[in-house]
């Protein structure tokens, strides 16, 4: 029998590494330095290896037949459940790496708790991904502080860019109905249990950065229950139209 909580749960964290990859690939071949175009793309191919696990995994717990293309290709907007935050558009370079490090604080985090998992393979998937999201961090979090302690300009579309995401971080530890019963089964920590953390990291390395973090607790929800932005929508048909187009084609 289908374990819906635990599949619920693998989409949201695979849908979430699918179009955040998705995201970031679309700097290829536009970055503003080769070095940057060269590790943006890298660190886009390490969320869709990490979205392969999860939704994989998530059609095995489903047992219905479907693969991960079938999860990533034929589904429409409002089955993704992915986080809204990572549905963002690029817009510049700035918000392109602020929304990086604020995901990756949390996924670091989300990954280190999900080893521990009781479900063994949720966490040798987490293990695995954990060993690249260490970089991933490493990598955003140098940057936050080279840009928002830079020049003026860079200084000044660094802030616009946490101002306009912080809304989108308090998703990130909302729980839910599907959230608490995994957590009483031991396969993944609350996600609430992890904001302290994941604030007290951030802090530091936005005041390193001379960044202020918005006052405002409001927080957009609804990712995780299937309700989007228009920019979801946008993303999967750029997305999705070759799969569906050719439907069964294979290389």
């Amino acid at each position: 029998m289908a374990d819906k909580a635990l599949f619920e749960f693998l989409t949201r964290i695979g849908d979430t590494t699918l179009v955040l990859g998705h995201r970031v690939s679309e700097w290829c071949g536009h970055a503003p330095a080769l070095e940057e175009d060269i590790a943006l793309a890298n660190t886009a191919l390490d969320l869709i290896g990490h979205t392969r696990m999860w939704l994989s995994r998530a059609g095995e717990v489903e047992g219905k037949g479907r693969t991960e293309d079938d999860l990533a290709f034929l589904r429409e907007a409002h089955e993704f459940r992915n986080y809204l935050l990572v549905e963002r558009p690029n817009e510049d370079f700035a918000v392109t790496i602020t929304r990086q490090f604020l995901f990756d604080a949390w996924h670091r985090l989300m990954l280190i708790s999900l080893q521990e998992s009781s479900d063994q393979r949720v966490s040798e998937i987490a293990e695995k991904a954990s060993k690249e999201v260490a970089y991933h961090v490493e990598r955003s979090t140098d940057l936050v502080v080279r840009l928002g302690d830079g020049t003026e300009e860079s200084h000044r579309r660094m802030q616009h860019a946490v101002d306009i995401l912080w809304p989108y971080t308090g998703e990130l530890f909302t729980d839910d109905e599907t959230d608490r019963e995994l957590s009483d089964r031991g396969i993944i920590p609350l996600p609430s249990s992890l904001e302290g953390e994941w604030k007290t990291h951030v802090d530091g390395v936005l005041s390193a950065a001379t960044l202020v973090r918005p006052e405002r607790e409001y927080a957009h929800k609804g990712g995780k229950a299937g309700v989007h932005t228009e920019h979801l929508g946008f993303l999967l048909a750029e997305m999705q139209v070759t799969h569906r187009a050719h439907p069964g084609a294979t290389w």
